[in-house]
């Protein structure tokens, strides 16, 4: 299999088929990136071939599938991660090689070692036509809002940090509080992550964002809110889900007014992230609770819709609709601006890098939940698909402890355990 020599650390190479693996490793390489997404042709031998080729080999194998016109920064620091992680030379591959340099330019331009205007010389000198790559850097030029997401991989959760780049002002969407289910400990490695970005850049924090009550992680929210001092938001539905728990938990003292929050967003509200200008809209399915920030040109849709090959949002949790959901999910691709639309979660499917932003235009035309699907095939879909996967382990765990913010209280002799989870954590 031909490669071509970018430098001393990376090749890239077209397509391989098996006897390309061993050759690979008879020329000194010792780890392969994958960025070419399974199916794209017939006899194309796919991500779960390749892997095995390449242990056969005794090469190390990351999966960094992309679409040329889709690539996204997560993409980008995942094959560089790939080449850091590797333990020598490195092949990198798509269908002729284009994405893959691409995929390294890209991330040349990003940390400073290479200007945008050199992307396309770049390619040229080594045969290769990186125009994509320079329309990608300047649409990214033209982007208003500054997202950087943090992945959470206990629970496949994504956390943002949303900012304007002329005030330095910020907001903090979906905190993961870290949680222990054997011994009930809380922690916060994944929200003092997000204070160690906020300080290194030197951004201020205006607000802090949920989108909806969580089933698999509590909300890392009123930790920060005492750090930070900035106020908490979340839907205004949330009254709705707290009478449910008041039921379903035995919690007859919990309050079911949403006080939890410093303020509590209806669908059409707007605010402000520095001179960013923000919008909420009311997106239930997943939960009765659940909203979409659109905050520049950028909307966190949370648990609606996830990155096109990963589908939508289950709606078997109490209060939950499939038709509700399709209804909001309409909404959010009909929205007039199109902006990049950042998913709650990524499940990594095919065993993929995480990623979890994508397009309007994407999602209508690739995400198997959407594309060609009326409202009746979306509901049955996803209720058949909902009817096969387990309950969060976080919410087995929160159905047998009476979760109580504040003081933890004695047990009551009916076998629950006690957890001291600030009420807004929920």
């Amino acid at each position: 299999m031909t490669s071509v020599k970018v430098n001393e650390l990376i090749s890239v190479a077209g397509q391989p088929d098996a006897a390309g693996f061993a050759a690979f490793a008879a020329d000194g390489f010792a780890a392969v990136i994958n960025a070419r997404p399974d199916g794209e042709e017939p006899g194309q031998p796919g991500n779960t071939a390749e892997k095995a080729s390449a242990a056969a080999a005794g090469l190390a194998y990351s999966f960094v599938p992309v679409k040329g016109t889709e690539i996204t920064e997560a993409d980008i620091r995942a094959f560089q991660t790939a080449m850091a992680e590797a333990k020598g030379p490195v092949v990198a591959h798509c269908k002729s090689g284009t994405r893959a340099l691409t995929l390294y330019a890209l991330g040349e331009v990003l940390d400073g070692r290479m200007k945008p205007g050199d992307v396309e010389a770049f390619g040229q000198n080594l045969g290769f036509d990186l125009a994509g790559a320079r329309r990608w850097l300047e649409k990214r030029s033209g982007q208003v809002a500054d997202v950087k997401a943090f992945f959470e991989p206990r629970t496949c959760s994504v956390q943002y940090v949303v900012s304007d780049p002329a005030t330095k002002r910020c907001a903090i969407i979906d905190p993961v509080l870290d949680f222990d289910e054997m011994s009930g400990a809380t922690g916060t490695a994944n929200a003092d992550a997000i204070l160690a970005h906020i300080e290194s850049e030197g951004l201020t924090v205006e607000w802090i964002l949920d989108t909806h009550p969580h089933a698999d992680h509590f909300s890392a929210a009123h930790y920060l809110h005492e750090k930070t001092g900035a106020p908490t938001a979340i839907g205004a539905h949330v009254t709705d889900v707290q009478t449910l728990w008041k039921e379903i938990y035995n919690w007859p003292g919990l309050a079911t007014d949403g006080s939890q929050w410093d303020r509590l967003f209806a669908d059409g509200d707007t605010f402000e992230i520095g001179a960013l200008k923000a919008r909420v809209i009311f997106s239930p399915g997943h939960t009765l609770a659940s909203i979409t920030y659109v905050i520049g040109d950028a909307a966190f849709v949370h648990d609606t819709v996830f990155t096109p090959d990963s589908g939508t949002a289950r709606t078997d949790f109490p209060g939950g609709s499939a038709a509700a959901l399709w209804h909001s999910i309409q909404a959010i691709l009909s929205l007039p601006e199109e902006p990049r639309l950042f998913s709650g979660h990524d499940y990594q499917p095919g065993g993929r890098h995480p990623r979890w932003e994508s397009t309007v235009e994407a999602q209508k035309r690739a995400n198997p939940h959407i594309a060609g699907i009326d409202e009746a095939g979306f509901v049955a879909l996803r209720q058949a698909r909902d009817r096969t996967l387990p309950k969060p382990k976080l919410m087995l765990h929160a159905l047998q402890v009476n979760i109580r913010g504040g003081q933890l209280p004695e047990p009551e002799g009916n076998g629950r355990r006690y957890l001291k989870i600030p009420l807004d954590a929920l």
